[in-house]
């Protein structure tokens, strides 16, 4: 490998991707289109570092295969930053599986560790967990070391362990600057931030108040009956009944909670739960019959009584709070994950969210109508952005299984 080459590697490791491209920006040889590809990721232009990346893996002759392994490792890496996640993964199984066989250990790890934060982003925790308990961080760099604590910390806020969070978090803070790459440094700064601003709402008694992620964890793990309209159940710290595809029976439990310790009038449940403008006896017939399905669905955490003018929780517990998402709005999920500063497909986020492509464009365009959110490029190319919703974490929104799972 050549000077210029070598001299090139050694900017980009060390985050400097304007002073490798003036190395090899005139160079078209196989190597030199590799660093190109990688030097134009870390600018952000994610189209044309593909473009680079896979002619650089054609450019290798067939005798190169761990050269030619690399780039798909990067291209990988470069899909995920551009939240491309549709992308196959057998194409990275391969690549990680040549250069493994080739001893290239560290490169077969930041193939994994590609791997590792897909699954994270579209929320298979469990699958995650699986594949960090065969990876060793300590014999790796301080960058992947980073990358390691960070997914650690990734799992950690999704099942709402601030302590472990936060634990992770300060050991990518201590290999981000042994790395001495500014991105890992102000990446770790941003993760931070999560989890010292409101993740929720406390609904109760009349009171609303914001609560960080940390409180959350410690509303859930007490003896409070909990409506959670961050994940449409109802749970103490022992029972969790989910009530996600029954959005009926959910707006009823959270207008009790809210009400509580007081009643609902029966016209005010159904217009919360139905959107009935004009009220009839069909729709109080109706209201019966969904009052009786949430009885027997919460009759392990609470009972229903009816009052003279409407119904009242009577629950086993002293407390009943309502949590709510900071800010209420439609689609919110996808404004969730919009929320990370990426830029992300609709077919990525049909993925992450488990719902199809048709219907996540058709909140995007609502979205796009209102002025939350905007798209750059064209057909497959297209890619949605919002601002952060300032001073709010969105972590309770992202797909994970309730912690008492």
């Amino acid at each position: 490998m050549d000077s210029l080459i070598t001299a090139s590697a050694r900017a980009l490791a060390a985050g400097d991707p304007l002073g490798a491209l003036k190395r090899v920006a005139l160079r078209n040889d196989a190597p030199a289109l590799a660093l190109r590809g990688i030097a134009m990721a870390q600018l952000g232009d994610f189209p044309r570092a593909k473009e680079l990346l896979r002619r650089a893996a054609r450019a290798f002759t067939a005798k190169e295969a761990v050269a030619r392994a690399r780039c798909v490792v990067a291209e990988a890496e470069v899909a995920l930053a551009s939240r491309d996640l549709s992308r196959p993964a057998k194409a990275l199984d391969g690549a990680r599986a040549t250069l493994e066989q080739h001893g290239d250990r560290l490169n077969a790890a930041f193939a994994r560790y590609l791997a590792v934060r897909r699954l994270l982003l579209i929320g298979h925790l469990d699958d995650v967990e699986r594949m960090l308990a065969d990876l060793d961080p300590a014999p790796f760099p301080p960058a992947l070391r980073t990358a390691h604590e960070f997914v650690i910390a990734g799992i950690a806020m999704r099942r709402l362990r601030t302590n472990e969070a936060r634990a992770a978090l300060t050991r990518a803070e201590q290999a981000a600057h042994q790395a001495r790459i500014p991105a890992l440094t102000a990446e770790v700064e941003s993760a931070f931030r999560i989890l010292n601003t409101p993740a929720a709402r406390r609904i109760a008694r009349g009171e609303e108040r914001l609560l960080l992620l940390e409180e959350v964890e410690s509303l859930l793990a007490s003896k409070a009956l909990v409506i959670d309209a961050c994940r449409n159940v109802v749970r103490n710290a022992d029972t969790v009944v989910s009530l996600t595809t029954r959005p009926v029976l959910f707006a009823l439990a959270r207008t009790l909670g809210e009400a509580w310790p007081g009643d609902v009038p029966r016209d005010v449940l159904l217009v919360r739960a139905f959107g009935a403008r004009f009220v009839d006896e069909s729709h109080r017939a109706r209201l019966r019959v969904e009052i009786g399905r949430l009885r027997r669905m919460l009759r392990p955490l609470t009972a229903i009584t009816a009052t003279q003018r409407g119904f009242a929780l009577k629950p086993r517990t002293r407390e009943v709070v309502v949590l709510a998402r900071p800010v209420e709005e439609e689609h919110g999920a996808v404004l969730a994950f919009l929320a990370d500063g990426e830029s992300w497909s609709s077919s990525a986020l049909a993925l992450a969210l488990g719902a199809s492509q048709r219907t996540v464009q058709r909140a995007l365009d609502e979205l796009a109508a209102a002025g939350k959110v905007q798209s750059f490029g064209q057909a497959r190319a297209r890619r949605w952005i919002t601002p952060t919703v300032p001073g709010f974490t969105t972590i309770l929104l992202l797909p994970a299984p309730l912690p008492a799972e």
